[in-house]
């Protein structure tokens, strides 16, 4: 989609959204502190150091040239402990000064296809005192480790390598580039955040969310989602607008995949079918932490095909429909960032997924795609680990399946860290 284009669509949804966010409530801003700021995007004191995307006026005091990361957290009880930073200036990686990462979060993580580990995070700040304290909506990190039990090793960047650790120009090899522009427009667009992605055939896909309004803790409000594909192993990305799922019952021409329905589908989750189950299992939730999980399926080739896609209905006669509206939650709220990867040692799909309500990272397992789920196991408590969101299983163990290895992020230090579960310490039905 060609920038002019998305503006139009973007620009058209916010008029037609207008009276919908006057009764949204969104009072407060997110709870991180990238830079010191008092909380993530939608916050005052950001306001002239990152301009209109905030509408707000007067910058507040920043922390330095960087964000404030602490040491990596001990947790001493229970199934699952912190390995090591990914990211920031106290990582192996020192992301602060080979790619002016300091803050970021999620670190969604999928095989490229070729042997590497493609990684991508959301909202990234650099050294806090440069002008825009180097914001980047998102961006791709890439890793040939495949044994993350001390963590993920990240190469340097290579102008114009397509394998190397990060998308970097020729006049900045050492700042990571940005990979899906936004408008930066508070109640347009404020920023694109990655909430999936996959490989097929050596074509890496992402989906993403484009987020219109911060609200409170755990809530926003989206335009849309949609994919974005890269054909150069994440270096160069472009949106599929035949992929866009507005948020609002809109009509916008050359768009046709509208209905409210689409409002389940705004972050979510890719899972192959294991086995002879040719599938990819797209599992989604509304805009925010607080929605349910819903299923679709799609054979490979279809992915960029809406009208090939099938929802997961509940009913036992007629599991699957073409149509939107039937689709079904098939976890009950409240569930936010997600994945979901098929697990060896335990023979079962895996799910994991933050609750917001009681501040857990959950686990639930199933043996079909659809479920049923398990009821949810508890990972890390609030007690344990304050402040931690959207867990992304890592698509390698290292060889011992005994542990399950995932990234995480804490809103504390706003940075990614690598965490391991204990498996042989896990009951499952």
């Amino acid at each position: 989609m060609s920038a002019l284009r998305r503006s139009v669509v973007l620009l058209t949804t916010a008029c037609t959204a207008a009276a919908t966010l006057a009764g949204v409530g969104l009072a407060g801003p997110a709870s991180a502190a990238p830079c010191g700021n008092e909380g993530l995007l939608g916050s005052s004191p950001l306001g002239q150091a990152l301009g209109n995307a905030f509408g707000s006026s007067g910058a507040g005091p920043l922390l330095g040239r960087s964000s404030a990361q602490g040491a990596l957290p001990v947790v001493d009880s229970g199934n699952t402990r912190p390995v090591a930073w990914v990211t920031g200036g106290r990582s192996p990686n020192r992301t602060d000064t080979r790619f002016g990462i300091t803050g970021t979060d999620l670190g969604i993580s999928w095989d490229n296809g070729s042997g590497q580990t493609l990684m991508a995070f959301g909202d990234t700040f650099g050294d806090c005192n440069a002008p825009r304290q180097q914001w980047r909506h998102n961006l791709i990190l890439r890793t040939t480790d495949t044994d993350p039990a001390d963590g993920v090793t990240i190469g340097d960047g290579v102008p114009g390598d397509v394998r190397s650790g990060a998308v970097v120009a020729s006049a900045t090899p050492r700042y990571a580039s940005e990979s899906i522009p936004a408008l930066e427009v508070s109640g347009v667009e404020v920023t694109t955040i990655p909430t999936a992605a996959i490989a097929i055939d050596g074509v890496q896909y992402m989906n993403f969310m484009s987020v219109r309004q911060w609200g409170g803790p755990g809530r926003w409000v989206t335009n849309s989602s949609a994919i974005a594909v890269s054909r150069d192993n994440g270096q160069t990305w472009a949106t599929d607008p035949k992929t866009v799922r507005l948020n609002l019952p809109v009509s916008i021409p050359g768009v046709e995949q509208i209905d409210d329905s689409n409002g389940k589908y705004q972050q979510s989750a890719y899972l192959r079918g294991h086995g002879e189950d040719q599938y990819i299992y797209q599992y989604s939730t509304p805009n925010g932490r607080y929605g349910a999980a819903f299923l679709c399926r799609f054979l490979p080739g279809n992915i960029l095909d809406l009208s090939k896609y099938q929802y997961y209905t509940g009913d036992a006669g007629d599991p699957w429909s073409s149509e939107t509206t039937k689709s079904k939650a098939v976890v009950t709220e409240p569930v936010s960032e997600l994945s979901v990867s098929w697990n060896k040692r335990l023979q079962r799909y895996l799910m994991l997924y933050g609750n917001e309500a009681n501040g857990t990272i959950a686990m639930r397992t199933a043996t079909r795609p659809e479920g049923p789920f398990s009821a949810p196991v508890t990972l890390l408590t609030r007690q344990q680990l304050g402040g931690v969101y959207a867990p992304y299983v890592y698509p390698s163990t290292g060889g011992d399946d005994r542990y399950l290895y995932f990234t995480a992020s804490r809103w504390l230090d706003y940075n990614v860290m690598m965490l391991r579960t204990d498996l042989s310490q896990i009951a499952v039905g």
